[in-house]
């Protein structure tokens, strides 16, 4: 079985603010505005991965957001959003997932209500403040990454990171990392299957570097590797193409030589090897 976890926005979709080209298609409406594309070639080449791989959207995005995304390749059979703290099986929240999520941050609980006050009180901040689901703190502010500097200095950040996203703000637990929803949805897959799992990973900032070394491969933009270290399991994209359309062809194309690897093995009765 081959495991897709990708992260969303900038990865796969895209905000109708970046520039895709023409052939896009619409993928999110919200307050009746379409804010969200996917170019056709990434639409076309998803759908026909979606028949080889298991994908399974992982962001930062909370249900509700993650919701409002039609892709039209049909509903995934799983999700893992709010940074992996949730998981959805067939587009419903699984309580039990949710609930260990819980007991993982009991000892970061103390660093949040830091980070709660004094967001409230930062004049920097011109959203409004979200406490998402009693997991992770988010809002937006001018000046993001000198709040995230001011944040960094008062919070125990071996229990909290503190993101920051153009202005989006977060500061969630060090065991809500996507890496470590990746290795609990490894645990759960194995406790449904024995089946043998080969796992890709794709992302395209801060937030996914956690998932690269969980995964067999990952594939991530050239950029991200100048500004954070990637682990060297990590296909790094250029900047002069589309992220998810070139993402999507490297993916087919290991895909391809896996399957091709496995015919002529079975020639000679042999174990088939996962090859990228």
């Amino acid at each position: 079985m081959n495991i897709f976890n990708t992260d969303l926005d900038n990865t796969l979709i895209y905000s109708y603010k970046k520039d895709i080209g023409k052939n896009k298609k619409n993928v999110e409406i919200y307050n009746g505005r379409q804010i969200s594309f996917i170019t056709d070639k990434t639409y076309h080449l998803l759908k026909k991965l979606s028949k080889k791989l298991l994908i399974v959207p992982t962001t930062t995005r909370t249900e509700e957001q993650y919701k409002r995304i039609d892709l039209d390749i049909g509903q995934l059979k799983y999700a893992l959003v709010c940074n992996g703290a949730i998981l959805l099986i067939d587009g419903q929240e699984d309580e039990m997932w949710y609930n260990t999520s819980l007991s993982l941050i009991e000892n970061s609980k103390n660093e949040l209500e830091k980070s709660l006050t004094y967001l409230q009180n930062d004049n920097r901040r011109n959203f409004e403040l979200r406490f998402i689901k009693n997991l992770f703190v988010f809002t937006k502010c001018e000046n993001s990454q000198n709040v995230v500097n001011d944040l960094k200095n008062i919070l125990d950040t071996s229990k909290v990171d503190v993101f920051n996203n153009k202005e989006k703000l977060y500061v969630i637990p060090k065991n809500l990392s996507k890496g470590n929803a990746l290795l609990r949805f490894k645990q759960y897959l194995d406790s449904i299957s024995d089946n043998k799992k080969n796992f890709i990973s794709a992302g395209d900032s801060e937030f996914d570097i956690s998932m690269f070394d969980k995964t067999d491969i990952s594939i991530a933009p050239q950029e991200l590797s100048k500004i954070h270290k990637i682990p060297k399991n990590t296909i790094l994209i250029d900047n002069f193409s589309l992220f998810s359309e070139t993402m999507l062809e490297k993916i087919e194309s290991m895909l391809d030589n896996q399957f091709h690897t496995k015919q002529a093995y079975d020639k000679n009765a042999k174990l088939n090897v996962f090859l990228f």
